[in-house]
């Protein structure tokens, strides 16, 4: 499974996800920082259709919302 999370340092919504992401020791979910890299940028706009963070993307299936997010991590721990 593919997870890519989509966000930027000064978000507090992402902040909550990377202490969750840091805290869990997860390590298979890849970072896309879209402040520092135009083409993530563009990929979260084309294939989530909005530029919302934390946006993490499953498999290529966008999910939004920070909470939400953590829950889906936490019933998907990583192998």
């Amino acid at each position: 499974m593919k997870l890519e999370l989509y966000m930027f340092d000064t978000c507090p919504f992402c902040r909550r996800v990377l202490k969750y992401l840091d805290e869990s020791g997860r390590t298979d979910v890849e970072l896309h920082n879209i402040h520092k890299s135009e083409a993530d940028r563009q990929r979260l706009i084309e294939v989530g259709g909005v530029e919302q963070v934390p946006c993490l993307f499953i498999d290529g299936v966008p999910m939004y919302e920070s909470l939400d997010i953590i829950d889906w991590l936490k019933a998907h721990p990583q192998a």
